[in-house]
């Protein structure tokens, strides 16, 4: 069977579809990824096929601001970012997809939450779809309302109706990577078809530093993710973090230059880029900015978090980590060093908060493992 896969071509709407690709070639189906640059070589090292294509992100984001430049991502209109994943994006994936699908005839097309122009593709191609989340559920009403317009006229336009409920999804088969106890009760009571498909974490494989693995304090891993991280929050949370009894070993991330961090405290090491899927098992706190892969990552090593959100799905996804009992947040006009400091102290040695953490990670566990959900995919074709 010849599957299609299909993401955004950023690091968090990728990386979450990789274990569920990397499962279905290792079964020995023909595997397709439609997606960015980045992520040629990851892709080949596997032995799925790379087809570049999709506007990028950032320009399709240029292009529906109309030249304004929000301070921090938090100012963004709500609609403008609609606008973007609703409606310029989805356009640009459904026209350069559908030369893709006629010549490479597809069984099946797998597009995630936030790649819906690649399932408008597959309905106009008549192909049969599934939608895969990224993480939880986001229903905001401030960005659903409108993403719905966006996409029944796009539809419209393309000769595909679009369902009025969950219009991101297009109706199609939901792989869902959330565990249902912190999933959106709303989406789970209305969801017609919902896949369960455990969450794991993907990274390019790398060496930690041996300390990491032989460290007696405990280890504190923060973390700003690849697209919202900026140098002077880094700053403020090394500051709060420094002073803990613990070892802290940071992500700069591709936003940040470490140098800009200036001179480190000696418990702190900081590093271009971690191996986050190997590092994970080894943390005792992850503080970092609400994204949903070190989110649901966090959720599967069974340790608590400190969330700092910035944009977008990170604020939802603060708010459960919190409701859930599996840590804390800071809102931005909150976070101060000492008000980490206060809050990590307490996240280290919360006997409760701890026993959370590790029953998530036995929730997790026990989801369909990508291996058993990639058995099921000809079903769907």
């Amino acid at each position: 069977m010849r599957i299609l896969f299909s993401s955004l071509g950023l690091y968090g709407h990728t990386f979450p579809l990789l274990p569920l690709a990397i499962a279905a070639r290792e079964l020995g189906h023909d595997v397709d990824y439609f997606t960015g640059r980045l992520f040629a070589d990851i892709l080949a090292s596997h032995g799925i096929e790379h087809i570049r294509g999709g506007m990028s992100p950032r320009k399709a984001f240029e292009s529906a601001m109309a030249g304004a430049r929000p301070e921090t991502p938090g100012d963004v209109d709500a609609e403008r970012v609609a606008f973007t994943f609703a409606s310029v994006l989805p356009r640009s994936f459904a026209t350069e997809l559908a030369p893709v699908i006629a010549e490479r005839k597809p069984d099946l097309v797998v597009h995630e939450f936030g790649n819906p122009g690649a399932g408008l593709a597959a309905d106009v191609a008549g192909v049969p779809a599934l939608c895969h989340s990224y993480g939880r559920m986001w229903q905001e009403p401030d960005f659903a309302e409108p993403a719905r317009d966006y996409l029944t006229a796009l539809g419209a336009e393309l000769g595909v109706e679009v369902p009025r409920t969950d219009s991101m999804t297009l109706g199609h088969p939901y792989l869902d990577i959330c565990p249902p106890s912190v999933q959106n009760p709303a989406f789970l009571a209305s969801s017609a078809h919902r896949i369960p498909l455990r969450p794991e974490v993907f990274a390019v494989p790398g060496e930690l530093p041996p300390w990491v693995v032989e460290h007696r304090e405990p280890l504190v891993y923060l973390t700003l993710g690849t697209a919202f991280g900026e140098a002077a929050l880094l700053r403020t949370a090394i500051e709060g973090l420094a002073v803990l009894d613990a070892r802290v070993l940071v992500s700069a991330g591709r936003n940040v230059d470490p140098e800009a961090l200036g001179e480190l405290p000696d418990n702190v090491v900081v590093l271009p880029w971690v191996a986050q899927a190997d590092l994970l098992p080894h943390v005792d706190l992850v503080v970092h900015h609400g994204g949903a892969g070190t989110t649901l990552g966090t959720f599967g090593a069974g340790v608590p978090h400190l969330v700092l959100p910035q944009a977008a799905d990170q604020f939802n996804n603060a708010e459960v980590v919190t409701e859930a009992g599996l840590g804390d947040q800071l809102l931005a006009g909150d976070v101060t060093s000492e008000a980490i400091t206060t809050k990590a102290r307490r996240l280290l040695t919360d006997e409760a908060v701890r026993e959370a953490a590790r029953a998530m990670a036995t929730e997790v566990a026990a989801m369909p493992s990508p291996q058993d959900v990639a058995r099921t995919l000809p079903h769907y074709a």
